[in-house]
């Protein structure tokens, strides 16, 4: 497993090993002691989450106030712009973004520390997108920062005409609001 550090804090791409030939391939996806190692910390997963989507649904950015959430991301088939907002109030990337295409044929992973809203946009029919949680979902405290904040800049790839959006994540927070609910939670 190959890490790839990021230039936000604690946000790292995995890129697992792939062995592959003529009949296909094999890699492990998931071994709790080499993680560990990879991120220096202990982390033990708790819930797995799995989802399908046309192209153009874009899901996110979604946080919890509590009980926060560090998730380990993937694609199994087709391809996300996958994308992380640095939420932590103290750190010096507040407010900062950082994207990366996630695809089943690069196999690239995301470790997403608590504190980031996260969210994704799907670049392919048919997109299977999973990822580990190692704190329980509780909607009591699941929010969603405004997937076109002005202050954060996300660079999308189309244009907003084009995205299938949920009510409720067209309904997200604005940073300034994020950092205020944040800091009195």
């Amino acid at each position: 497993m190959k890490v790839i550090e990021t230039y936000i804090e604690g946000l790292l791409i995995i890129e697992p090993s792939v062995f592959g030939d003529e009949r296909g391939f094999f890699m492990e996806s998931w071994n709790q002691n080499k993680f560990n190692l990879a991120i220096d910390k202990e982390i033990y997963f708790v819930q797995d989450n799995h989802s399908k989507s046309t192209k153009g649904v874009l899901r996110g950015l979604h946080f919890q106030s509590k009980q926060m959430q560090s998730k380990l991301v993937r694609v199994t088939q087709g391809a996300v712009l996958d994308v992380a907002v640095d939420l932590r109030p103290k750190s010096i990337t507040f407010g900062k973004y950082f994207s990366v295409e996630l695809s089943a044929k690069n196999k690239r992973q995301l470790w997403i520390p608590k504190g980031f809203a996260h969210g994704f946009l799907t670049l392919e029919d048919n997109t299977e997108f999973l990822y580990k949680c190692d704190d329980y979902y509780n909607p009591k405290y699941e929010h969603t920062l405004n997937w076109n904040d002005e202050v954060v800049g996300v660079s999308w790839p189309k244009s907003e005409s084009d995205f299938l959006i949920s009510k409720k994540d067209q309904k997200g927070l604005n940073l300034d609001s994020c950092l205020q609910l944040l800091i009195n939670t």
